[in-house]
């Protein structure tokens, strides 16, 4: 055999072997997908307390007081957040029943105000869309979110646990103490990279909920706070979380006021207050912090949406800054590194603005 043929057959059953083992994770993080999304919000968690600790050990506070006070108030804030989002949900369901004809109404009129090719297009519409199937998924979610923080809240009490033995782990790993060094400060860049993309993402969708609250608020309709905390959590999905969240608001407001005039009034300002933040303040607060392609973070979406649903459109950004960042310091996976990142600087860090005299 020919030395070409020999590295032509090296290379198919290299390839061949790379697509059975990416078959093997897909099936995996299919499979374990409760799991392991519990454990990468865990993951999160814990990263965003270990910077609250941080803070506390240089004001004195010992580190053991701190560990405690970090784990009871991530489980009062787990089981607050489950139990605040099944009772939205529940109060939401049992709203929409009842606004049920009163939305059909209106939909008719609008209809027979803009002629019978419209109508029909918006029967046929509706007719496509499983609203009860939506109802009946959103409240399993729903349903899962006690277990799930119960999972969650063990897993971090674990990884607090292991926290001071991670830095000795990774040195008798690796076997090499410049070696360890370079695997900390990959891990713990990916930990502030993803943690001030989180603290400014929920200033953010803080600002936006409060906004569409005072709306619903001032025109006196009911479901303020469900509509707020849902705009609340959709907006952590990038592009698409917004539009999801517009037209839900809107569909809402038809639901309960049957009138299209409020119902466009509401839906131009909701749709101006997630255009503006969305394409005016998110771009400028968020984009030199993430760093990363906008391409990049569709085909994220897409992926992590397809494996994991809901959850992995939430978790898509994180896990893909922390893939950019553990590509680039691989040298056969830094040319992934360099098309994830939005410059081709994907080991870069957020640059910060300076105050000018």
């Amino acid at each position: 055999m020919r030395p070409s043929d020999s590295q032509l057959a090296e290379r198919l059953q290299t390839g061949f072997l790379g697509v059975i083992a990416f078959g093997l994770v897909l099936a995996l993080l299919v499979q374990a997908r409760f799991i392991l999304i519990c454990l990468v919000f865990a993951i999160i968690l814990f990263s965003l307390t270990s910077d609250a600790i941080s803070a506390f050990a240089r004001l004195k506070v010992p580190n053991w007081l701190a560990t405690t006070l970090a784990l009871i108030a991530i489980a009062i804030g787990l089981l607050w957040t489950a139990t605040t989002v099944v009772a939205q949900v529940n109060e939401v369901l049992s709203t929409a029943l009842n606004y049920a004809d009163r939305a059909q109404a209106a939909l008719e009129r609008l209809s027979q105000r803009w002629g019978p090719n419209v109508q029909e297009a918006i029967n046929t519409f509706l007719g496509s869309v499983d609203f009860a199937g939506w109802m009946r998924s959103a409240a399993g979610q729903a349903s899962n979110l006690v277990s799930a923080s119960v999972l969650i809240l063990t897993f971090v009490g674990f990884m607090f646990s292991e926290r001071i033995w991670f830095p000795i782990k990774i040195e008798r790993l690796t076997g090499d103490p410049d070696r360890a060094r370079q695997v900390l400060a990959t891990v713990y860049k990916i930990m502030r990279r993803v943690n001030r993309y989180l603290v400014v993402k929920a200033a953010i969708s803080a600002v936006t909920a409060a906004l569409i609250w005072l709306t619903f608020r001032f025109f006196g309709l009911e479901l303020a706070g469900a509509v707020a905390m849902l705009t609340f959590i959709l907006n952590f999905i990038p592009t698409l979380g917004s539009i999801i969240a517009t037209v839900i608001t809107v569909a809402i407001v038809l639901a309960q006021t049957g009138d299209p005039t409020t119902t466009l009034v509401i839906g131009s300002i909701t749709t101006a207050v997630h255009f503006i933040i969305g394409n005016v303040f998110d771009p400028m607060l968020l984009g030199q912090t993430l760093r990363l392609s906008s391409f990049g973070i569709i085909l994220s979406l897409a992926f992590w949406g397809a494996v994991w649903g809901i959850s992995g459109t939430f978790l898509a950004v994180p896990i893909m800054v922390a893939v950019m960042i553990v590509c680039a310091q691989i040298p056969w996976l830094r040319p992934v590194a360099i098309l994830l990142s939005q410059e081709g600087v994907p080991e870069a860090e957020p640059r910060h603005p300076r105050l000018r005299g």
